[in-house]
């Protein structure tokens, strides 16, 4: 890859490019650092200036070799570098638009839904998104967040049987440091699965090395679902971070985050969702963009996610298919959204439609 050599190249200890410790000490985080590779818009470097004291950038060597340094439309670039559109606060923006504060019983962890809790590690990611949910906290600084009150409480509520790591992105924190969180939650006896949120084998997959996999195996059974948002982030090195992962006996799962110009079209869908499966990733969950705060410019109407859940169901196998969700504004939880098959409903028959607009009569048991 022409790009990733030049980035490499300009890089002295190019020797520890495979180094994940070396790839976030050396993230590029001001205008003069991204300028030396990227030919910017007035509009990004009055983004990227704009956005200094508000939400940094951060962008690893690593997904800098992604980004076409000559298109403003590459889609890696248009999600990492900050424009001058971040300024805009849109009608119905919410600085919680998930609401998790009013659902925290205790700092850094929401609890939501009956059986499962969020359980927010860090601040810290390896690259910031800048259509981020959680921008108001994640990386203001670079710290771990205390668990004890939260490991206490999940201790004391037995109904909670699953508890999802998220953050920022848990893979950022040392391998010993996550073993003693994992450890902990995996000593509390109702505690049956624990899930990682993460984007690190999309911006940073020199993480994911055997000192990882090997400690993850110890704490099964562990899910990852993993944030990917284009075809072009699936490389050769996420492939193979991809790989010890799911040879550790990881399911993994995706997220992806619907962006108007990046993703918002069924050929660009299909071929993520394609590209996931070939690295044994089930498509999980695709979300409406949430109303944050500076990213109405990433937002589509939700009518284009519903088309492209239509394009997708029945033109492709069903494990390609992610459910379209919307995080309800204010804390309702996630709400699938998609197509309308069902087209009456009398009694002891239903009229529904297939994929192709067929129409069909499935006559129900008797009562």
């Amino acid at each position: 890859m022409k790009v990733c050599n030049k980035v490499k190249e300009a890089f002295q200890e190019k020797a520890l490019w495979d180094d994940w410790r070396w790839q976030f000490r050396n993230r590029i985080r001001d205008l003069e650092g991204l300028k030396r590779f990227v030919n910017l818009t007035p509009e990004e470097e009055a983004g990227i200036r704009w956005a200094e004291e508000r939400f940094p950038m951060a962008i690893t060597p690593y997904l800098l070799s992604l980004i076409d340094p000559l298109d403003p439309e590459c889609p890696v670039r248009k999600q990492v570098i900050p424009r001058i559109d971040e300024a805009f606060v849109a009608r119905g923006d919410l600085s919680d638009p998930c609401g998790e504060e009013s659902h925290s019983p205790v700092p850094g962890l929401v609890h939501r839904y009956p059986d499962r809790v969020l359980l927010l590690v860090t601040d810290t990611c390896a690259s910031y998104c800048r259509y981020c949910t959680r921008r108001r906290r994640v990386g203001e600084e670079e710290r771990d967040s205390s668990i004890e009150e939260a490991i206490e409480y999940i201790r004391k509520n037995r109904s909670v049987r699953d508890v999802l790591l998220s953050g920022g992105d848990p893979l950022i924190l040392s391998t010993e440091r996550l073993e003693a969180i994992l450890k902990r939650i995996r000593e509390i006896p109702h505690v049956e699965i624990i899930r990682i949120g993460t984007r690190v084998p999309v911006n940073l997959p020199q993480r994911i090395d055997q000192d990882l996999t090997g400690m993850l195996r110890r704490y099964h059974p562990i899910f990852m679902s993993i944030h990917f948002s284009h075809p072009k982030e699936i490389t050769p090195e996420c492939g193979r971070a991809l790989s010890a992962l799911a040879d550790a006996g990881i399911p993994l799962g995706s997220q992806t985050v619907l962006l108007r110009g990046i993703n918002d079209d069924p050929e660009t869908m299909k071929t993520l969702m394609h590209g996931l499966l070939k690295h044994r990733v089930r498509p999980y969950y695709l979300y409406q963009a949430d109303l944050v705060p500076g990213t109405s410019h990433f937002r589509t109407p939700v009518r284009k996610g519903i088309e492209i859940i239509e394009r997708l169901r029945g033109f492709t196998t069903g494990y390609a298919v992610p459910t379209f969700v919307i995080d309800a504004p204010g804390g309702g939880g996630k709400v699938p959204v998609g197509p309308e098959y069902v087209i009456k409903m009398d009694k002891g028959k239903v009229l529904f439609r297939n994929y192709e607009g067929k129409t069909f009569e499935y006559i129900e048991p008797e009562e």
